[in-house]
């Protein structure tokens, strides 16, 4: 998507303003995108159209950092680095509206050098004015000469797709997550989706999720407010739409908050025990369940679900496991600088403790049905490998070409569903997936 709209300097200045802010609190506060935009008054103060240049500002320049900071390396003398890093995070954003974003060039310039001087770097001004000019009659063939997949991702994310799915496919995935992500929807009832395809301006995709390609102002769009629909990417609706008909079942969601997942399993008729660790993130699945109106379908527990015990078996238990969310970087392009190979370590042991406590939670007959946004398969297919070693009580019950709604080369030869971001690409692609079902027997 690209901002097309020349914004005039006062207005310019707010967005670009904000831009800064949030970049100093992701990259120099270590802090993650959402949380962010949640919270940033300044983000809050703008209108529709200029929150959504701001959102895209900052999520263009951490997508391609890595190449911003090749550019300014090669516009710099040897060894030289711009200093503080607000000197830098101001050259982002505007080397960022020059070479990735339809911005006219004077109003990057203009902006970022008042940008310079109001943040104390007065004396910089002249060195953010030569620089940029400098992008604008050299950068774009820089650009042309950069590996983008290289220099925006972090070594140990390729090592694992490299030996994952070999060097082609890791660099067709990297490729893929580059680019920006559609806004997907899903409806409560799923008999009105031709509905709100019209209301809303959407694509009904193969999996039964909306699409706009535009995304937009979510708040203003018509029913959202009504409950009459939520934001959830195409992938992360799969597992509820691959647990068939759950009318009548007892389901525990493990990992359930925000809630999307909940929702869909109350909308369609399961009796739902709701389980999250973290109160701040249940009170939002509880403000999502009273907006939608599925409150009385659903019991929320606060509590870790790879100690809690549930006083009534489940028919299916649905694990959406913590991960290093790799398949998301569309979406969440934070995570390229936030998240470490340290951190899968851990969220293995996490996913491993959540599957071995949810065994106990099912009759015979009964299915655990796991999933992670996560493209490393340490996550996926060889945590899957793991459980059902340990746990011979349970096998896998693969997935079938009629099941997986023009997916089927996500299935693997175990009969899991591994989602890749280049899977339906004429619809934009999705987020990256991986989808087991064991059953008990």
């Amino acid at each position: 998507m690209h901002m097309t709209q020349e914004l005039p300097l006062a207005d310019g200045l707010a967005t670009r303003r904000c831009a800064l802010n949030i970049l100093q609190q992701v990259l120099g506060q270590k802090r993650p995108l959402d949380q962010v935009l949640d919270l940033e008054p300044s983000l809050k103060a703008l209108d529709g159209r200029d929150r959504a240049f701001t959102r895209m500002l900052v999520s263009t320049a951490l997508r391609r950092k890595g190449q911003l900071d090749d550019l300014i390396a090669r516009a710099l003398d040897k060894g030289a680095q711009p200093r503080p890093e607000t000197l830098r995070y101001i050259l982002y954003i505007g080397i960022t509206q020059i070479l990735f974003m339809d911005v006219p060039d004077h109003a990057a310039v203009d902006t970022s050098v008042t940008l310079a001087g109001e943040g104390g770097l007065e004396r910089q001004r002249g060195f953010v004015n030569a620089l940029l000019r400098r992008m604008i009659s050299e950068g774009r063939e820089w650009v042309k000469k950069q590996d983008e997949v290289a220099l925006n991702f972090p070594d140990w994310i390729l090592r694992a797709w490299i030996e994952d799915y070999e060097l082609g496919g890791a660099l067709e995935i990297a490729t893929a997550s580059l680019s920006e992500a559609s806004l997907d929807i899903t409806v409560k009832k799923a008999e009105e989706e031709k509905i709100w395809s019209g209301t809303l301006d959407a694509t009904v995709l193969p999996t039964g999720s909306l699409r706009r390609a535009g995304g937009g102002n979510v708040t203003s769009l018509p029913g959202l407010n009504e409950g009459s629909w939520w934001v959830q990417d195409a992938s992360s609706a799969l597992p509820v739409r691959l647990m068939g008909d759950v009318s009548r079942q007892h389901v525990i969601d493990l990992c359930a908050a925000p809630g999307g997942k909940t929702m869909q399993l109350a909308a369609a008729g399961a009796r739902v025990s709701a389980l999250d660790r973290s109160a701040a993130r249940m009170k939002i699945l509880s403000e999502n369940l009273a907006r939608t109106g599925l409150t009385s379908s659903v019991t929320t527990v606060i509590a870790d679900g790879a100690e809690w015990r549930p006083q009534q078996m489940a028919d299916s238990v649905l694990i959406d496991a913590p991960c290093t969310a790799t398949g998301t970087i569309r979406r969440h392009p934070d995570l390229l600088h936030l998240k470490s190979e340290r951190d899968l370590a851990q969220l293995k042991d996490v996913q491993a403790r959540l599957l071995d406590n949810a065994a106990g939670m099912v009759e015979r007959g009964g299915f655990i049905f796991y999933c992670t946004c996560s493209l490393q398969k340490d996550e996926g297919e060889r945590q899957i490998d793991r459980f059902v070693h340990d746990h011979p009580e349970f096998k896998r019950a693969p997935f079938k070409a009629a099941e997986v709604m023009g997916l089927e080369a996500g299935i693997t030869d175990y009969g899991d569903l591994r989602i890749l971001p280049y899977f339906m690409a004429p619809h934009g692609g999705m987020d990256g997936f991986f989808i087991a079902r064991m059953e008990k027997i």
